[in-house]
C-alpha cells in the first residue's frame, strides 16, 4: 500500500562529558589540571530526496539516534563529535509532533534541509576550573543531555488541482486524458492505492500539475474505506475538480453523489469545500437519445442544484474527451486569480526550543585528614556568591539548593551523619537534616 504516513522516534546525540585529570610528567611532581572538553553530539536533520516518493521506509525502521560525543581525555584532548543523521524524506512532507499534533517543518517550498534537533554540547574538562583558590579542582563538567522527540510523518503531495470523486466515475481516465501519467484503470468499487500526479501542459497558458485523489466514499472522513487515509492528499490544491456519474451509469444519483462527496471533505477540514470547485459531469456519453431524464434534463438538474453554491457545471465525457479542454481552461483561468504560493503549512512547534540545559558541576567528598566533608565545585561557589545566608529569606535558600540538587543525599551516602562538619569554601556549618 502507499506509504504517505509514518510515526518515529528520533534523538540527537549526548554531549560527552568533561574529563578530570592531572599532568604526570617527569620532573613535574605537581602538574596542574590537563582534563579535556567532551566532544559535542551529533544533530538530526530533515532533507528532501527528490528521488524519494514515499515514507515506506520509516515503516520499517523506526528509531533514529544520532551519535554521543565522546568523554574527553587527559593532556587536554578533546573528545570526538558524534555524527549527525540526516533523514530524507520525500518533497511535500509535512513533520508533526506526536503528542501535540503541531507542524514542527513542512518540507516544501524553499525549505530543501532543517536542523530538527541539536546534539548536546560537550562539558567543559577539569582543566576550565582552575583558579587562585581551587588550583586542583576534581570535577568537571557533564556533557548536555540529547534531546529526543517523537514525529509524525505525513506527506501531503503537491499539486494545483485535486480531482475528487466516489469510485469508479472516471478520474483516472480524466487524468490519462489531460496528462502523461498513465494510472491504472479498472472497473472496480473499491479505489486507487495511491495518488496519481499529472502535469497538464496548455498551448497558450501556464500549465498547472493534477493529483488523482483516490475515490472517496461515504463515510471517508470517520475513517470508512480507503478514502480517509488519502484525504490529506487534497490539501495542498488550489482547485477541485469534483467528477461526477452524470449518466447514473452503476444506479447512484449524481446530486446525492455531490452532496455526499462534499459532506466528507466538510468533516475532514471546512476550508475544503470553500475552496473554487468545478463539477466535471461525466459520462453523458453513456446517455443515449430516447434515455429518461435525457442528457439536457442531467445537467439542468446539476446546475439548478449547485449554481447557486458557487460551483459552475461542465458537460463532459472523459472517454471521448468532450469537454475536456473547456475544464481545463476554465481551470487554469480560476489559478490566475488565485495566489500562485504553494500551500505550505507553517510551524506551529519549535523543537530547538526543547530545553536541555547543560549545568555547572560540583563534588562532594570526604576529606579524611581534616575529617570534613567536602562540597565544591562552579555551581557551589557561584550559589554561594549570590546568597545572603545571614538573612532568613537567604539561608532558606541555601536550604532549598542543597536539598534539590541531591547534596544531602550525597552526603549521607559517603556516611555523613548529624553533628559532622561539612565545608564549602570558606564556610564552615554542623551537618542536621
Amino acid at each position: 500500500m502507499f506509504a504517505d504516513r509514518a510515526t518515529i522516534y528520533v534523538r540527537s546525540g549526548k554531549g560527552g562529558d568533561g574529563h578530570v585529570s592531572f599532568r604526570r610528567e617527569k620532573y613535574v611532581p605537581n602538574g596542574g589540571p590537563d582534563g579535556g572538553d567532551g566532544g559535542n553530539g551529533g544533530s538530526v536533520y530533515l532533507k528532501v530526496d527528490e528521488g524519494v516518493n514515499t515514507l515506506a521506509d520509516y515503516r520499517h525502521v523506526r528509531k533514529y539516534k544520532a551519535e554521543d560525543g565522546e568523554e574527553g581525555r587527559k593532556k587536554n584532548c578533546r573528545g570526538k563529535n558524534g555524527n549527525d543523521i540526516v533523514l530524507k524524506v520525500p518533497r511535500g512532507t509535512v513533520v508533526k509532533e506526536a503528542e501535540t499534533d503541531k507542524v514542527i517543518v513542512d518540507m516544501s517550498g524553499d525549505t530543501e534541509e532543517f536542523l530538527l534537533l541539536k546534539g548536546g554540547k560537550g562539558g567543559n574538562g577539569n582543566q576550565h576550573y582552575a583558579t587562585s583558590t581551587m588550583q586542583a579542582p576534581k570535577y568537571a563538567q557533564p556533557g548536555e543531555e540529547a534531546k529526543e522527540l517523537t514525529l509524525k510523518l505525513e506527506l501531503k503531495v503537491i499539486a494545483d488541482v485535486g480531482l475528487v470523486g466516489f469510485p469508479n466515475v472516471g478520474k483516472s481516465t480524466f487524468l490519462t486524458k489531460i496528462s502523461n501519467a498513465r494510472p491504472e484503470i479498472a472497473n472496480y468499487h473499491f479505489t486507487t492505492l495511491s495518488p496519481h500526479l499529472g502535469v497538464v501542459d496548455l498551448k497558450d497558458a501556464p500549465g498547472f500539475v493534477v493529483a488523482d485523489i483516490p475515490g472517496l466514499i461515504e463515510g471517508a472522513a470517520d475513517g470508512v474505506g480507503l478514502g480517509h487515509e488519502f484525504l490529506r492528499h487534497i490539501e495542498r490544491t488550489k482547485v477541485i475538480i469534483h467528477i461526477v456519474d452524470a449518466a447514473g451509469s452503476e444506479g447512484r444519483d449524481p446530486v446525492e453523489d455531490i452532496k455526499a462527496i462534499n459532506k466528507e471533505l466538510a468533516l475532514y477540514n471546512e476550508d475544503l469545500v470553500r475552496r473554487p470547485q468545478i463539477i466535471a459531469a461525466n459520462k453523458l456519453d453513456m446517455i443515449y437519445e430516447g434515455m429518461e431524464p435525457t442528457r439536457d434534463e442531467v445537467l439542468k438538474r446539476l446546475k439548478d442544484e449547485f449554481s447557486p453554491l458557487g460551483y459552475e457545471v461542465y458537460p463532459m465525457s472523459a472517454l471521448t474527451g468532450e469537454g475536456v479542454k473547456e475544464i481545463l481552461y476554465k481551470v487554469r483561468e480560476m489559478l490566475n486569480r488565485l495566489d500562485d504560493k504553494p500551500v505550505i503549512f507553517a510551524q506551529e512547534y519549535d523543537p530547538l526550543k526543547i530545553s536541555s540545559s547543560i549545568s555547572e558541576p560540583f563534588t562532594v567528598i570526604y576529606d579524611a585528614e581534616e575529617d570534613e566533608y567536602v562540597v565544591e565545585g562552579p555551581r557551589i561557589e557561584k550559589m554561594l556568591g549570590y546568597t545572603n545566608l545571614e538573612s532568613e529569606k537567604g539561608f532558606l535558600f541555601f536550604q532549598k539548593f542543597i536539598k534539590e540538587n541531591d547534596i544531602v543525599e550525597k552526603l549521607e551516602s559517603l556516611g555523613c551523619e548529624e553533628g559532622d562538619t561539612v565545608r564549602m569554601y570558606g564556610l564552615k556549618f554542623d551537618f542536621y537534616k
